[in-house]
């Protein structure tokens, strides 16, 4: 089952991104093939089922929100085998740690068997109206947009940051990076303390 990509941190200015509201959560994966459905979820890392709390709920959100219609629309493509990722999160989720609170699934990308991520502009036609992450800004990443991210004041930004995607830097995968706001570092310094090994992992 296909792992979403680290995103670096490099930010590349000057280039023309599409930057998505970075949400505060979890990695959860579902993979989908033209025959089973959405038969296989996951982690980031590991495989996933419904029985495991919080992250289990992430199942049902997800196939509730956006299953049925999300596999549709895969079928509309003719493709046979594909992934939506999406982050499981709520209000006060944090670092991986999640609240006793109701909770989203919400798309940030989807993989095609034999081809890939898709670009950031193709991936917002194909999930108009479904729940994804909100695209916050399209121009360039220069410094101004830059400083609005750190600074939290970029329009529609909830806490965390954004990830930004340009164009294919090899075949299925486009140019990535995140920028983060100020205030979630220094949210999560009061979490790590002196640990910085976790600071650095969890960052």
């Amino acid at each position: 089952m296909k792992q979403y990509p680290e995103i670096g941190t490099s930010i590349v200015q000057g280039q023309a991104v599409y930057a998505f509201d970075k949400l505060d959560g979890s990695n959860f994966r579902a993979e989908w093939t033209s025959k089973r459905g959405f038969w296989k979820f996951g982690t980031r890392t590991r495989l996933l089922d419904r029985s495991e709390r919080p992250l289990g709920e992430a199942i049902d959100l997800f196939m509730a929100e956006s299953g049925d219609e999300l596999a549709s629309r895969f079928k509309g493509e003719r493709w046979q085998e594909a992934i939506a990722f999406c982050e499981f999160w709520g209000p006060n989720s944090f670092a991986g740690n999640h609240a006793d609170e109701a909770h989203f699934a919400s798309l940030i990308d989807v993989s095609v068997h034999k081809k890939g991520l898709l670009l950031a502009k193709d991936f917002l036609k194909l999930t108009d109206g479904l729940r994804r992450a909100k695209l916050l800004y399209h121009g360039n990443a220069n410094q101004p947009f830059v400083d609005s991210v750190k600074e939290g004041r970029l329009e529609g930004m909830t806490f965390e940051g954004v990830v930004c995607k340009g164009p294919y830097v090899r075949p299925g995968q486009p140019m990535m990076f995140k920028v983060k706001s100020q205030a979630w570092f220094d949210k999560l310094r009061g979490v790590c303390g002196n640990d910085e090994e976790k600071f650095k992992r969890l960052s």
